[in-house]
């Protein structure tokens, strides 16, 4: 299964990156596909292609600040959690998607 990613947090520096590689490691032990795109102080990093999110079954928003360019995903499955939450619970994140989207 694809999924896209984008995590965001108001200052954008470390939770931001810890929320991303928190969901990274977690799909990649499930065996998912998982792109991150992450918006920080850096700006948009990793940016999401539209070709991924065309392909992904669904898109997971770790944030906590509106996410730019947000309408790539207009069409598509969307979940949002807090940046806290996908770094202390990544797990339940993507199996809850898994199991929305039937996968």
């Amino acid at each position: 299964m694809k999924l896209v990613a984008i995590t965001a947090c108001p200052t954008g520096i470390a939770h931001t990156y810890m929320a991303a590689e928190q969901l990274e490691r977690v799909a990649k032990k499930m065996g998912l596909s998982l792109k991150v795109e992450t918006q920080g102080a850096m700006g948009i990093e990793n940016e999401l292609k539209l070709d991924d999110i065309k392909e992904a079954a669904a898109v997971i928003l770790a944030v906590g600040i509106p996410v730019q360019k947000s309408e790539r995903f207009e069409g598509k499955k969307v979940f949002e959690f807090s940046v806290q939450e996908a770094i202390k619970n990544a797990d339940g994140i993507l199996q809850k998607v898994k199991e929305e989207i039937g996968s």
